[in-house]
C-alpha cells in the first residue's frame, strides 16, 4: 500500500511546533503528532500505562492512574538508562499508531510532528521533507517556561540533549521562521502548504502506473 506523501516537522522546544502543526491542520493538511499519540498512550488507561508501571513501579503511576510525567521526566534526564527503557516501551507503540493513522489519511499530505526526528533517524523513510520551525534561543526557553510550567534550567537541560540550532537547520528543508507572531507563522505555512499540496500530487502521479 502507498502511504501519503509525508512532511517531517520538527524543532526544538519551545519553537511552536503545536502552533504551527494546528495551522497547517487549518490549512487542510493531515497532522500525526508522536507527542500527541505518546500522551494519548501514558493517560489513564492507555495502552503503555501497565509496563511502564511494571518496569518503573508504581510510584511513576499517578493516582488517576496515568503516567506521572514529572516524576518520570526528573529521572530519565537523570539516568540515561532509564530514559532507554521507557524509549523501549513507548517507541514502538508510537510508531505503529503513526504509520496507521498516516495510511489512513485522506487528506493531499501529512505532516508528521517529530520532536526528535533528527536526532533519531526515526520516521525518515516516510519523511519526503524535513520542516523545522525555528526561533531563537530566550525565545524558546520562555514559552518552554509558560507552556509546562518548567524551570530555566530544566528547558535548558531539554535543549542540552536536542540537536544544536545551526545542524537543526542545516539539515531542513524548509524552514519557518516563529520569532513573530501567529499571522507571521500563519502567513509562511500558508506558502508552504501549496507547495506542499504541488509536491504531493507530483508524487503521486510519479507512483501512478
Amino acid at each position: 500500500m502507498r502511504l501519503p506523501f509525508c512532511i517531517g516537522l520538527t524543532g526544538g522546544v519551545g519553537s511552536g511546533k503545536t502552533s504551527a502543526a494546528r495551522i497547517f491542520q487549518e490549512l487542510g493538511a493531515a497532522v500525526v503528532d508522536t507527542d500527541e499519540i505518546a500522551h494519548d498512550l501514558t493517560r489513564p488507561g492507555g495502552a503503555a500505562v501497565a509496563a511502564i508501571r511494571s518496569e518503573f513501579g508504581a510510584d511513576y503511576v499517578a493516582a488517576d492512574g496515568g503516567l506521572d510525567r514529572a516524576k518520570m521526566r526528573r529521572l530519565v534526564f537523570a539516568d540515561a538508562v532509564a530514559r532507554k527503557k521507557l524509549e523501549a516501551i513507548l517507541h514502538p507503540l508510537i510508531r505503529k499508531d503513526s504509520q496507521a493513522r498516516i495510511a489512513a489519511a485522506q487528506q493531499p499530505y501529512v505532516l508528521v510532528v517529530v520532536p526528535l526526528l533528527l536526532e533519531t533517524g526515526a520516521y525518515r523513510e516516510l519523511i519526503g521533507r524535513v520542516l523545522v520551525i525555528d526561533c531563537d534561543e530566550e525565545r524558546q526557553i520562555a514559552r518552554a517556561m509558560k507552556r509546562s510550567a518548567l524551570s530555566s534550567d530544566e528547558v535548558r537541560a531539554i535543549m542540552a540533549a536536542q540537536l544544536p540550532r545551526a545542524k537543526r537547520l542545516a539539515a531542513a528543508d524548509d524552514v519557518l521562521h516563529n520569532d513573530a507572531d501567529l499571522q507571521a507563522l500563519r502567513r509562511q505555512a500558508e506558502a508552504l502548504h501549496e507547495k506542499y499540496v504541488a509536491l504531493a500530487r507530483k508524487a503521486s502521479q510519479d507512483a501512478s502506473p
